[in-house]
């Protein structure tokens, strides 16, 4: 059994109803430290202090009183509590009243397709399974430090990069702006929870057509960090720092050629 403290921890499993760690009053887990009432009633310390300098009153207690005691035998129970990650291949044993805060940090927790109505979420492994299978979306491979010329369609902006190294996915996705250019276009890297490491940047740029004089290009360049997400698909274009690509370097074509380069940084 994998947990999130010692390894070597003697635990058994155990079948219980799991609201009976809940606060009678907030109805979420208890978290040490526990208080109780004469009575035996407990509370978390959240619900303990109804308003600052005021302290809540018992309502189960015929003589009323407030949650003065600390149950210390509570709190180890509390502490001992170990729960599985429902996320499919982690398998990691979580105190059970971190579980929430584990499972939206947890790199297993399921993604979703980021084509729109589609609805379909999974682990990022099957997620790249359905995409190519299921989405006429195209999926280009591409390997970190090297540039991968891409043409973009301006109808539907998107598309899929796959990281053999590390079987990461990034969304390439770009979105009409206000301000009168025809097409902004960022990188999303497609995993869940806030692993800090890697990191990973993005290079990106576009070249018009040839023009006076003779041999000359224009063209428009951005470096970003990758934002992660585990629903790219809704992900806003202008929150974030992006490819803005002029009409001049489009010249009424259908797609925009774009660079991209990715690198891996890993401290």
């Amino acid at each position: 059994m994998q947990t999130e403290q010692d390894p070597t921890m003697e635990l058994s499993k155990v079948s219980m109803d799991l609201t009976v760690l809940h606060c009678p009053l907030c109805l979420r887990p208890l978290t040490p430290p526990v208080y109780e009432c004469k009575g035996g009633h407990l509370t978390c310390v959240d619900c303990r202090v109804e308003r600052p300098g005021n302290q809540r009153q018992c309502q189960k207690c015929e003589r009323g009183g407030g949650f003065d005691v600390r149950n210390t035998a509570v709190d180890s129970v509390l502490l001992s509590v170990r729960v599985e990650c429902p996320h499919e291949g982690c398998g990691l044993y979580v105190t059970y009243h971190k579980l929430t805060d584990h499972q939206s940090v947890c790199p297993l927790a399921p993604c979703k397709c980021p084509v729109p109505v589609c609805g379909y979420e999974g682990p990022l492994s099957a997620l790249y399974h359905h995409i190519s299978t299921v989405h006429p979306m195209p999926v280009h491979r591409i390997q970190y430090g090297k540039v991968l010329q891409l043409q973009v369609p301006l109808s539907e902006p998107r598309l899929l990069l796959f990281a053999e190294e590390d079987c990461r996915a990034f969304f390439l996705v770009g979105g009409v702006l206000d301000i009168g250019a025809p097409i902004a276009v960022l990188v999303v890297c497609i995993r869940a929870g806030a692993s800090p490491l890697p990191h990973y940047v993005a290079k990106l740029w576009a070249n018009g057509p040839p023009g006076e004089p003779k041999g000359t290009t224009d063209a428009v360049k951005v470096e970003m960090e990758v934002t992660s997400s585990k629903d790219p698909g809704d992900v806003d274009v202008q929150e974030l720092t992006f490819l803005t690509v002029p009409p001049k370097l489009l010249a009424g074509a259908k797609l925009v050629s774009l660079h991209i380069q990715i690198d891996k940084l890993t401290s």
